[in-house]
C-alpha cells in the first residue's frame, strides 16, 4: 500500500507542489470519481464532463502553487469545478431537450415518447415501473433548481459537511441547509407522485 494512501488532501498537495508527481495521482484518484459524478449531473453530458473533470485538474496543476491553504483542499477543487460547470451551463443555455413531442426512432414522423406512453399497457407498466425508479430519482434531481441541485449533490454524491459547500457556493452555512431542506422536500414530491402512478399502474 503507497503511504501517500493515507495522507491528507493538504499533504499531498504540498508534496506535488514540492515536486512529487506521484502525490497528485493519488489526489486524482481520490478525486475523480465523486467529482465526474457531481459534473454529469451539473451538465449532463458523459463527454462533456470527462472533459471538464480533465479541465478541472489541469486547473489544479496550474494553480498548485497559489493554494493558501485557508480552505480545504477538497472545498478549493470543488469551487473550480463549480465555476466550470457554471460556465458550462451558461455556453448550452440554448441545448435542446429530448421532449415528449420527439420522435424516439429514426423516422422523424414516427411515434413520440408520449404516444408510446399512451399506448403502454398496464402489464407494460407494471413490468417498467420497477426498473423505472432509479431514472425517475434522476430525472427529479436534474429538474431541481440549480442552487439547490447543486447542494444536493455535494452533500449526497460527494458527502460534503454543510459548512464546506457554504465555502464552495459562496452562501452562508443556514442558506446551504435552507436549499437542502427544499430539494428534499421537492424530491419526495416528486417520488411520491411516481408512487400515486406506480400503485395506479398495478
Amino acid at each position: 500500500m503507497d503511504p501517500r494512501d493515507d495522507a491528507s488532501d493538504e499533504i499531498l498537495l504540498r508534496r506535488f507542489i514540492d515536486g512529487d508527481a506521484d502525490a497528485f495521482e493519488v489526489l486524482v484518484r481520490r478525486f475523480q470519481r465523486p467529482l465526474f459524478n457531481f459534473i454529469l449531473r451539473s451538465v449532463r453530458d458523459p463527454d462533456r464532463s470527462e472533459e471538464l473533470l480533465q479541465e478541472v485538474f489541469l486547473k489544479v496543476v496550474q494553480r498548485a502553487a497559489e493554494f493558501q491553504g485557508s480552505s480545504k483542499v477538497s472545498t478549493w477543487v470543488y469551487t473550480i469545478a463549480r465555476n466550470l460547470c457554471i460556465d458550462t451551463s451558461r455556453k448550452m443555455v440554448f441545448r435542446r431537450h429530448r421532449s415528449l413531442d420527439a420522435s424516439t426512432g429514426d423516422d422523424p414522423d414516427g411515434p413520440t415518447m408520449l404516444d408510446r406512453a399512451a399506448a403502454a399497457t398496464p402489464a407494460a407498466d407494471r413490468a417498467v415501473s420497477g426498473g423505472d425508479l432509479k431514472e425517475r430519482i434522476t430525472r427529479a434531481v436534474e429538474e431541481l433548481p440549480e442552487e439547490q441541485r447543486e447542494v444536493f449533490l455535494m452533500r449526497e454524491v460527494s458527502n460534503m459537511a454543510f459548512k464546506e459547500i457554504a465555502e464552495v457556493v459562496g452562501v452562508p452555512e443556514n442558506t446551504v441547509k435552507s436549499r437542502m431542506r427544499y430539494a428534499l422536500e421537492r424530491l419526495q414530491r416528486a417520488l411520491a407522485e411516481y408512487e400515486d402512478y406506480a400503485r395506479e399502474a398495478k
